[in-house]
């Protein structure tokens, strides 16, 4: 199979491009190349889809499929036109309407309205953007490519992961010690490691699966993803659980930022965000990996370059958790 990867070389995109070569395919990666190095292996083209004409290095070139992540319908809108093959686009559980309601299917649950044409920067108005962006960007594939496969992508973990969200986990249990844990035992967490999710994707390009799915694993009590982690790390787990009441009155962010806890998302208004029924999703291919074995190589990965700056990552810093726990505790004894 010769395959187009629009982008190719950070996370999602280098995970892709790295399975689809190690199984034996003709990969070419399409990007500006500013945000790292394409795998060993693949054909790398250098592009910039921010300009009308950016996909001109690749004219005249066929593929039998193309993945894309991009979030700018602009972006998408040009690439549907130039390129046939089947398609697969990877999206977003943001583009979802109703974060609140626990179990919906991606083949039922209601979606934003997509961004109009005026709006291209998911990030615009602080990022609300992003869903009806990504909205924009489905729409526009289907209506290339009625047969595409629409991946809604959850929250994807492992190693090369920037953003810090899950290796802030990996990194807190390593460390021992008493952890905070946010909210109750038996909230809801879901995830999808970087290589299992672009292993489906692959997949739905070698056999033409087409339709909408979710692209996350099957939600766990969050009690048993954080003892999944600490078995991961060979650290045992002392979990306190600290009421989502009491972390609000605090100022604990949920999910990202400073002063942080990601993975955490305040109940019941987002009961349905790590709830979803991929039930559709495991039938159709998708394979998931025990979590601790992420765990063990999200570790590794953190512990092969020391000096990564990860000063914007999520989190609490140890005197923040230190201080809430001590907090907690005391009005435990009032």
């Amino acid at each position: 199979m010769r395959l187009l990867v629009l982008g190719g070389t950070a996370f999602l995109g280098r995970a892709v491009a790295s399975h689809a070569r190690d199984a034996g395919h003709d990969v070419t990666c399409a990007a500006r190349g500013e945000s790292g190095a394409p795998p060993k292996g693949v054909t790398f083209v250098r592009v910039d889809r921010d300009l009308p004409d950016g996909l001109a290095p690749l004219s005249g070139s066929a593929f039998d499929a193309v993945v894309d992540v991009s979030s700018r319908p602009s972006q998408v809108r040009r690439a549907v036109a130039e390129f046939a093959g089947h398609w697969v686009y990877v999206s977003t559980g943001s583009v979802y309407a109703d974060p609140a309601t626990a179990g919906q299917r991606a083949d039922s649950a209601p979606v934003q309205d997509a961004a109009p044409p005026e709006v291209d920067d998911p990030r615009a108005d602080d990022g609300a953007a992003y869903g009806p962006c990504k909205v924009a960007c489905e729409e526009a594939v289907l209506a290339a490519h009625p047969g595409a496969f629409i991946c809604r992508a959850g929250l994807i973990v492992g190693p090369e992961d920037d953003s810090g969200r899950f290796a802030y986990w990996v990194d807190r249990l390593a460390r021992g010690g008493e952890v905070l844990a946010p909210g109750r035992p038996d909230d809801l967490a879901q995830w999808v490691d970087v290589r299992d999710l672009a292993a489906w994707l692959v997949s739905a390009a070698e056999s033409g699966l087409g339709g909408v799915y979710d692209g996350i694993g099957a939600p766990v009590p969050f009690a048993e993803f954080l003892t999944s982690v600490s078995r991961g790390v060979a650290t045992p787990a002392r979990l306190t659980w600290v009421e989502q009441e009491f972390l609000t009155e605090h100022e604990v962010r949920p999910w990202a930022g400073r002063r942080s806890l990601p993975l955490w998302l305040p109940l019941p208004e987002y009961g349905g965000f790590l709830s979803r029924d991929v039930s559709a999703s495991l039938a159709a291919g998708l394979v998931t990996r025990d979590l601790a074995a992420t765990a063990a190589d999200t570790l590794a990965w953190l512990r092969s370059e020391p000096d990564r700056d990860t000063s914007s990552w999520p989190g609490l810093t140890a005197d923040e958790e230190s201080e809430l726990l001590t907090a907690w505790h005391v009005s435990r004894q009032r």
